[in-house]
């Protein structure tokens, strides 16, 4: 049986995949929630928002992502950071899940991966759970319904959380798996109810893809000037970086918070909605994101809230560090209508230094930012990953390794090009610890990474005195309007700087040990820009 509306060549059926209960395809919000709350997966909250718990899962299972080793793609997979699954264990994995869904009901979102029509994804997300349904239509882009009559989807994911995964049989790690299969164009996710793993599919299958045509893809937010599109910003960096939270500045327009593409006409976003973080989220810091969690359809996952009132809490971390609420991005009055900006005049590299050495904002030359971009060094924050409890010093390529089909150095190169052709100026922004490392000293105050952030995107910061830092070279204001000249200088933010001196030597020691992989693979110049 099916409901819905579908391009009728396009059924499940039509793709081997029969005998399932009710399948629903492409309902809107108002039915996802409906059939979300008849099949209690969750609880309807204040101003219809929608509550949801992830069980044993509230992040992502990176151990657990294989892609399926085929002839097609053995050359151009980056084989060291992705786990191969042969073709075999795929099929069995495939025949086997396919033969657990049967008699079950399903729901079905056409939808696409990419606001610029000449480099979307057509992507269908096949779900068990009625609110990964609503989850997927916010982070991705809606088809008109007149579109949803001629859909033909290039890939298909299909996430069934109550499919338990056999290592042995299926060639996996545990329970749980992702698997990607270039060839027969599926992505198959068991045993995780966890909804970030299928917005992070989309954006695996596009960073393999784009690439292949000339297309950056990126890990960033970004957003444009008010009056000129042309005038836009993209913000690197691993989730709890502040990705999300700098790019939504009133002041600007927001083209996205996580995903984009960088192509020839310039940034476009993949999504349709944003995935933000909600600890310690406030209506004084962060108003329009407070807003969304108390606005019709959003998703709210994994926070505590009143049993009575409904009331959320904000501040009670008991089910995960990772909570967080999936909006659409009309949610955010000053996000773009069309999802695409002009080329960056500004790209800026966030890192979560957990160590407390970099400073709050550095200039970077072209060749220090492609250094910086291939270290890609930050701080896991808590409960992002599975088994991740507190701030943990990472490099993490191109500032998101785990979503990286390719080898780094394939994403460098493409921004190093796009950097030099259009004449971006980039900037190293550290929105981590200042005054001590982790547990000694304190979150850099993010009034003043806001103004050091709106200094740079106006262009007065390139105006002021900088310094060269002695440690990694770049290049630090001295002495910058509305911020603190000791915050500038994380030396002096220490009660004692030779402890700094100390914990500096060891950071760069760590940037120049993980960047010796890259070295065979790069130009003179970036090469020249590497420290220790």
């Amino acid at each position: 049986m099916m409901t819905g509306r579908v391009n009728p060549s396009q059924r499940l059926e039509d793709h081997g995949i029969a005998g399932l209960g009710t399948v629903y395809y492409n309902l809107l919000e108002p039915a996802l929630i409906e059939a979300a709350l008849k099949r209690d997966e969750g609880t309807l909250g204040t101003g219809g928002a929608f509550l949801v718990t992830t069980g044993k899962h509230t992040g992502r299972s990176p151990k657990d992502k294989f892609v399926v080793r085929t002839p097609s793609v053995e050359d151009t997979i980056w084989w060291d950071n992705n786990k191969p699954m042969s073709p075999e264990a795929f099929d069995t994995l495939y025949d086997d899940m396919v033969a657990h869904m049967k008699g079950r009901d399903y729901f079905v979102q056409d939808l696409f991966g990419g606001a610029d029509p000449e480099h979307r994804l057509d992507v269908r997300v096949v779900t068990e759970l009625a609110w990964h349904g609503l989850f997927i239509r916010h982070l991705l882009r809606r088809p008109s319904r007149d579109e949803l009559d001629s859909f033909i989807p290039e890939f298909t994911i299909i996430n069934c959380p109550s499919f338990k995964a056999d290592p042995a049989r299926h060639g996996c790690r545990s329970e749980t798996v992702i698997a990607l299969n270039f060839d027969r164009k599926l992505i198959l996710i068991a045993n995780t109810a966890y909804a970030g793993e299928n917005k992070k599919s989309v954006f695996t299958l596009l960073n393999y893809i784009l690439p292949g045509k000339g297309v950056m893809a990126m890990h960033c937010s970004a957003n444009h000037a008010i009056d000129n599109p042309d005038d836009a910003a993209v913000f690197f960096g691993l989730s709890g970086t502040g990705k999300t939270t700098l790019s939504a500045d009133p002041s600007r327009v927001l083209i996205g918070d996580d995903e984009h593409g960088w192509s020839g006409k310039g940034t476009f976003n993949f999504e349709g909605g944003c995935y933000a973080k909600t600890i310690n989220l406030s209506a004084e810091a962060e108003p329009e994101i407070f807003a969304t969690t108390s606005k019709f359809g959003t998703v709210v996952e994994n926070m505590v809230f009143d049993p009575e009132t409904l009331a959320l809490d904000f501040e009670d971390n008991s089910i995960t560090d990772n909570m967080r609420c999936a909006y659409p991005l009309e949610y955010i009055s000053n996000a773009s209508g069309t999802g695409m900006g002009g080329h960056p005049k500004n790209v800026i590299m966030l890192t979560c230094d957990a160590y407390g050495v970099l400073p709050p904002i550095a200039r970077l030359t072209p060749a220090q930012a492609m250094y910086h971009f291939l270290s890609g060094f930050t701080s896991k924050t808590p409960g992002t990953e599975v088994g991740v409890t507190e701030p943990l010093p990472t490099f993490s390529t191109c500032f998101g390794a785990p979503f990286m089909p390719r080898r780094p150095e394939v994403y460098g190169k493409l921004l190093q090009e796009q950097i030099a052709h259009h004449g971006a100026t980039c900037w190293l922004v550290n929105t981590g610890w200042t005054g001590g490392a982790y547990g000694t000293g304190r979150r850099m105050p993010i009034r003043a990474t806001r103004a050091l952030l709106t200094a740079a995107l106006d262009g007065s910061l390139n105006a002021v005195e900088f310094r060269k830092d002695k440690n990694f070279g770049f290049e630090v204001p001295v002495s910058v309007p509305g911020v603190e000249d000791a915050l500038l200088d994380p030396r002096y933010t220490w009660a004692d700087p030779t402890a700094y001196d100390a914990q500096a030597r060891k950071l760069v020691g760590m940037f120049a040990d993980n960047f010796a992989q890259y070295v065979p693979y790069i130009d003179a110049e970036v090469q020249a820009a590497a420290i220790g």
